[in-house]
């Protein structure tokens, strides 16, 4: 298999592109946040090949991603797959690390395993990977993965699997909240790389449990089983928020325009 280049990636372009996605998280989300329970951020101390195998809820996980990558990665270069059709269509998306993949088993599958492999292999580099394909819904079992992160393992034979859960759910703000939850990392070496669909239900498995505990701690619906990693917009707003804004100056209070107070 002939050797693929890695995406044209830009480092400012992506930093400016990290910028807007705060911002525009903050203004549609109440708070952006990871689980205390997991690795956290011991993994970027323990840097080797990771593939991130991320399920896939909604439109929302390239950009909270994002956000929770140069979180838990904050030196590390971040790719993931495309569809090619959309890569045509925004070709600016390649210099952010984002790699076009052809829809179909051939040629996509080895337009795919080229690319990844490359990424896996480049020092500093981390591919994420939504496994599932296609948006599913975070109470889907059991999970059904493809094999792809499997087959670049076995080609790379050294470095981690990284499962990563996503939910987006609302607690007592207008707002939803985005909220994640890192697994425990599985070496490659842990598992019986040369059979991929083995290895793909291995992942799965550690996925649904991964899931399973963010939704245990999203529906305590306490903000203290979490770290903040952006805090967004809370309140109502418009004249509600200004009268009750008023209010607050005249009692010489400090105005909290959140509906509850979060602790976190």
């Amino acid at each position: 298999m002939r050797p693929a280049a890695l995406p044209r990636r830009s480092p400012w372009l992506v930093a400016l592109f990290a910028i807007y996605v705060r911002r525009y998280l903050r203004r549609h989300f109440a708070a952006v946040r990871l689980q205390r329970a997991g690795p956290g951020r011991s993994l970027a101390r323990h840097h080797e090949p990771t593939i991130v195998v991320v399920n896939h809820p909604s439109w929302w996980d390239p950009l909270t991603g994002l956000a929770i990558g140069r979180h838990l990665f904050p030196r590390c270069a971040h790719f993931a797959p495309i569809d090619a059709r959309a890569l045509a269509r925004y070709p600016f998306l390649e210099r952010l690390g984002l790699f076009g993949v052809e829809p179909g088993p051939f040629p996509g599958a080895a337009r795919f395993l080229q690319s990844a492999v490359a990424i896996a292999e480049t020092s500093g580099a981390v591919l994420w990977v939504t496994a599932q394909g296609t948006f599913r819904d975070v109470r889907e079992r059991p999970l059904v993965l493809e094999t792809g992160a499997a087959h670049v393992a076995r080609r790379v034979g050294r470095g981690r699997f990284l499962p990563l859960a996503l939910e987006y759910t609302f607690w007592d703000q207008r707002l939803p909240e985005a909220l994640a939850c890192v697994g425990d990392p599985i070496p490659f070496a842990s598992l019986a790389l040369d059979r991929p669909r083995k290895v793909t239900e291995v992942l799965a498995a550690r996925l649904e449990e991964t899931l399973d505990r963010l939704a245990d701690a999203a529906q305590s619906r306490d903000a203290t089983r979490f770290e903040t990693i952006l805090a967004g917009r809370t309140g109502v707003g418009g004249v509600y928020d200004a009268w009750r804004r008023a209010r607050a100056l005249l009692a010489g209070r400090r105005f909290e325009p959140a509906h509850q107070v979060s602790t976190s």
